[in-house]
């Protein structure tokens, strides 16, 4: 296996990590009361987001010239992704569920901004597959990712405007 597919297997398994701790705290949050919105577009989300991954892994060529640089920056992206993942901490999960009454987060990076991780998955969707000087990938998956997130944002405003307003 190549440099570039151990990678790409090693955001793998943090993706899939990731998505057991949303798995656990969803089951939680809907015990709570908690009220999931836009259950029909998460299976496509999870489409785009795996087909990301295995494209990188098929189609980016085993000798594919590394940018360092990038790779770093993607490595830092992951640092904020903890940020925001412990900054939500039971409340985080990949699925939009919120607690009717309850206050919103507002530490971390949500004192600044409403969908830092959003904005955090955008551009490791674009930077991870440049590294690899993978345009295409880049390109593809960046515009894919923009059209989900652009209804899933509305979405999530749309359930959070109530608690938002307090």
């Amino acid at each position: 296996m190549s440099m570039v597919q151990w990678i790409v297997l090693a955001v793998a398994a943090q993706r899939f990590g990731e998505l057991l701790l949303a798995r656990r705290n969803t089951r939680v949050l809907l015990t709570a009361g908690g009220i999931e919105y836009g259950a029909a577009h998460y299976p496509l989300l999870v489409l785009v987001h795996t087909a990301w991954l295995i494209a990188l892994f098929v189609a980016v060529p085993t000798d594919a010239p590394m940018n360092w640089a990038l790779l770093v920056f993607f490595v830092a992206l992951q640092g904020l992704r903890v940020w925001v993942i412990g900054s939500l901490g039971r409340y985080w999960t990949t699925r939009i569920i919120t607690l009717p009454g309850r206050e919103l987060v507002r530490k971390g990076p949500y004192r600044w901004v409403r969908h830092p991780n959003y904005m955090i998955v955008a551009v490791e969707i674009a930077i991870l597959p440049l590294a690899f000087g993978a345009w295409e990938i880049a390109l593809l998956f960046s515009l894919l990712n923009a059209a989900i997130l652009s209804h899933r944002i509305r979405v999530e405003n749309s359930a959070l405007a109530e608690r938002r307003a307090r």
